[in-house]
């Protein structure tokens, strides 16, 4: 074998939600290869390198369904807004005037070192120069299901539709077939897209196969603006144009009814719940227990930086669980194990990757994060899941593992430069002061 972890409790999330206590996993070639206690599994196999996981948990890497990894750059720049108010007078605005290719890189390889440091090793993403998010990503050694940003505007890389489907037509060919990179077309939202647009994007998705990322349903005002001028909620507008399949991956959501969630369900879309940016941003709260009790494809996602406003998976596991126990008056829904769930295999199911990814099983690839269950916040253990959940913070990670390759050990990034991001990302943000400055941006007050 080229690697085996052993001596942790493995968290599985396969089938049988096994978990096993001194396990080991063994992995070639980028795929899991053996799964067992660690007598079973080094009864059988050796290895070129062993990692020592004693006293640690051994967790599928956890999958960030939806964000906008670029936008790092924009941390804090606008808070305490609704979401009409944060992109139009502020996102919007400072997208057009800062973001070109090397902006993108740049927040890029940001966000790819704090979501390495977090444990997460998929992540789905919606922006502008997506060509070259996937470049920083690949070179990061992280997976990413990537979507180029399609919007009836003009924005950073494209000025029309046309442009737009040309270039995203270039991404997808360049990039299909490759080990980490899943390249992927996305309409901003059915307010921001056309009609004809968006069956044109339906169309394309036909032809190459590739995902469809978009914006569903996040805020009341898109549901009221909806049903004014087509006649129907966002879900059920997307079902009447045959937009929706199972290539389909829907972010927020927070707007459904018990019909809505029936259509997604029959039409196979993957959904992933942001519950800190649909908190931060006031938009609602999702009816996620429906959406379980219904056995949705449901993920969890951090949504970009801007809105959130971290990438940290592990707060998303735990707000999920909290939010909807108040929310309901019951503090039995979205259990720990749920919410853990929808950052590992129900998450890779939003994807439409549990095949891959998701779990640690044999056969699928080998995304393993190793967790520290030693410090003060994780003493004593009495359940797994209740301690991932609740008591694990994204510092608790300590060596990720992607396509069977070590990224981070023992917290040192491997494939990235720390100290060369940060000063890259603190010369970003001088410039966005310069150029927000006479609009009387939030900036104004740092």
């Amino acid at each position: 074998m080229d690697l085996i972890v052993r001596g942790g409790t493995i968290v599985t999330m396969d089938g049988e939600r096994r978990v096993i206590e001194d396990g080991a996993v063994a992995v070639t070639g980028g795929r899991i290869t053996a799964v067992g206690t660690r007598a079973e599994v080094e009864a059988k196999y050796t290895a070129r390198e062993i990692i020592d996981a004693r006293g640690k948990a051994i967790v599928p890497g956890l999958i960030n369904g939806h964000t906008h990894v670029p936008m790092t750059l924009f941390r804090g720049l606008a808070d305490d807004l609704d979401l009409n108010e944060w992109l139009t007078k502020y996102i919007f605005p400072a997208e057009a005037k800062n973001v070109t290719e090397e902006f993108v890189r740049v927040g890029t390889r940001l966000g790819l070192a704090e979501m390495i440091r977090g444990g997460t090793t998929t992540y789905a993403d919606m922006y502008y120069f997506e060509d070259a998010i996937a470049d920083e990503t690949a070179k990061a050694g992280v997976r990413g299901v990537l979507g180029e940003t399609v919007i009836d505007f003009p924005v950073a890389d494209n000025k029309t539709h046309e442009e737009a489907m040309a270039y995203t037509q270039k991404f997808v060919k360049k990039w299909q077939g490759h080990a980490l990179i899943t390249p992927a077309i996305a309409p901003h939202a059915p307010y921001t897209v056309s009609e004809e647009h968006l069956k044109a994007v339906r169309a394309f998705s036909d032809q190459t196969k590739a995902p469809i990322l978009i914006h569903v349903a996040e805020t009341r005002k898109e549901v009221e603006d909806s049903v004014k001028s087509k006649n129907a909620r966002p879900v059920e507008y997307l079902s009447r144009i045959n937009f929706l399949n199972d290539r389909v991956i829907a972010a927020h959501v927070v707007f459904a009814d018990e019909g809505e969630i029936a259509t997604l369900k029959r039409a196979g879309v993957g959904v992933v719940h942001n519950p800190q940016s649909n908190m931060k941003l006031a938009s609602g709260v999702a009816p996620v227990p429906q959406m379980l009790v219904a056995d949705l494809d449901l993920g969890l996602g951090t949504d970009g930086a801007a809105s959130n406003n971290d990438l940290s998976m592990w707060e998303e596991m735990d707000t999920a669980a909290k939010l909807h126990k108040v929310t309901s008056g019951d503090p039995k829904v979205v259990s720990a194990q749920q919410a853990f769930e929808m950052a590992t295999l129900r998450g890779a199911r939003a994807l439409h990757m549990e095949r891959e990814i998701g779990s640690i099983a044999v056969g699928k690839r080998a995304d393993l994060v190793i967790v520290d269950l030693d410090d003060l916040n994780q003493t004593p253990l009495y359940n797994i899941y209740s301690h991932l959940v609740y008591a694990t913070k994204a510092d608790d990670v300590r060596t990720v593992i992607i396509e069977g390759r070590i990224i981070m050990r023992d917290r040192r990034l491997l494939t990235l430069d720390e100290n060369d991001i940060k000063t890259r990302a603190r010369a970003f943000r001088e410039r966005i002061i310069k150029s927000l400055a006479p609009s009387g941006t939030q900036t104004g007050k740092i």
